[in-house]
């Protein structure tokens, strides 16, 4: 297991980026979703915990295969996804990801089980939990999961007690992401998206130089546990080293996206939002779902054939 606390800085508040992230994590997926893979919404919903009150379930299908690595391509056949299942209590959120077995394709189908089922706090921090968790969500490798807790707080990452609840005794390495001056995989590099060029016309932030984070005002924090679980002898830290390098990635490139779209979402209520998601879902399960129809339909023909 490999635990790491990210914190990302943005020059906005925890109020403005409760939008400001719904609309990013929305055109985004839509922009990587094309010939099969992406992310499919399969529910996106209310929903009500005792604990935290009223908040958001989703749950989705990832599909990325030609975007692994090859040695990872030959431990994930095409034939599985990842499930991603988040429950959104802003400012607190709780997102899991298990690998999964499509639809279809053979009688130990996996899924993630339970509409509307409750997360399972610290699911990879304690043996009761993670027992938990592989009874309720079925993975094709049961000893693979991701597990993200995330808070967000209007201050510059200062808070360093912020997981004393979920992980006080455990060891972690904490990374702060810049915005600003990391660097991020070539092949996503947008100059329109960059904040140390961009200025927002609608709130005249942007164009951030270095040190920007002590003298910013706004300025907010996404505090990130981030555990990665892969326990297969031989593969372990290699896996959960990848894992953790891709979650940066995304982390860096979501929240640089999320400040460089902010004239285009500044203006938006929740409603409008929203409104917005659900359209973007549907255009993107549509670019999603019609080549995995094929795809599946390919699959349990040559099952058919051999048999």
């Amino acid at each position: 297991m490999l635990m790491k606390e990210y914190r990302i800085c943005m020059p906005l508040t925890v109020e403005e980026y409760r939008i400001g992230q719904l609309y990013m994590i929305s055109k985004h997926s839509h922009e990587q979703s094309d010939r099969g893979e992406g992310v499919e919404v399969v529910q996106n919903e209310p929903y009500e915990d005792p604990d935290h009150g009223n908040g958001q379930l989703t749950e989705k299908r990832v599909y990325l295969n030609s975007k692994l690595p090859s040695w990872a391509r030959a431990v994930v056949p095409k034939i599985f996804y990842v499930t991603e299942k988040a429950w959104n209590y802003y400012p607190y959120t709780i997102t899991g990801f298990l690998l999964t077995l499509r639809a279809g394709t053979g009688k130990n189908t996996s899924r993630v089980e339970g509409k509307g089922s409750r997360p399972i706090r610290g699911c990879c921090l304690e043996n009761k939990d993670l027992q938990e968790v592989e009874r309720s969500w079925c993975s094709f490798l049961p000893k693979f999961s991701i597990h993200i807790e995330t808070k967000y707080e209007d201050n510059k990452g200062s808070n360093d007690s912020i997981f004393d609840k979920e992980a006080k005794d455990l060891e972690r390495e904490v990374c702060f992401i810049d915005i600003a001056s990391d660097e991020i995989p070539e092949r996503y590099y947008k100059e329109s998206e960059d904040p140390k060029y961009f200025k927002s016309q609608k709130t005249g932030r942007g164009q951030l130089k270095e040190g920007w984070r002590e003298t910013h005002q706004p300025i907010m924090c996404s505090y990130k546990l981030v555990t990665v679980k892969f326990e297969v002898w031989g593969l372990q830290t290699r896996v959960e080293q990848f894992v953790h390098k891709v979650v940066r990635d995304i982390l860096l490139i979501g929240h640089r996206q999320a400040f460089a779209w902010v004239d285009e979402w500044y203006d938006m209520t929740m409603d409008d939002v929203r409104e917005y998601e659900k359209n973007m879902h549907e255009k993107t399960n549509i670019k999603v779902c019609n080549q995995h129809s094929s795809t599946v339909d390919e699959i349990e023909s040559h099952a058919t054939a051999r048999t």
